[in-house]
């Protein structure tokens, strides 16, 4: 896997670090983001959508990042669309 630095939140301080990087490999989006909580987690555990299944599977996460990081989302978004149209 090649991981490229995208972004980090720009109220990042010690501890707190919510990432967003490109696997150039598959063109995907590499996010580490803050733990929900038992009670965020279990309302995601319980969200219905068709054709989705109720749960989160094990090999699955569901993390947060805060909203003012949107043009670093942006970003890794054009960069990984740019690398697929290669």
């Amino acid at each position: 896997m090649t991981l490229r630095f995208i972004g980090i939140d720009p109220n990042t301080g010690t501890g707190e670090s919510p990432t967003v990087w490109v696997d150039d490999t598959t063109n995907e989006l590499v996010i580490q983001g803050w733990k929900l909580g038992q009670a965020l987690e279990a309302e995601c555990a319980a969200f219905e959508v068709p054709g989705h299944a109720v749960g989160i599977p094990d090999h699955e996460a569901v993390v947060r990042i805060p909203a003012r990081m949107v043009p670093v989302l942006r970003k890794a978004c054009d960069a990984a669309e740019r690398a697929q149209l290669r």
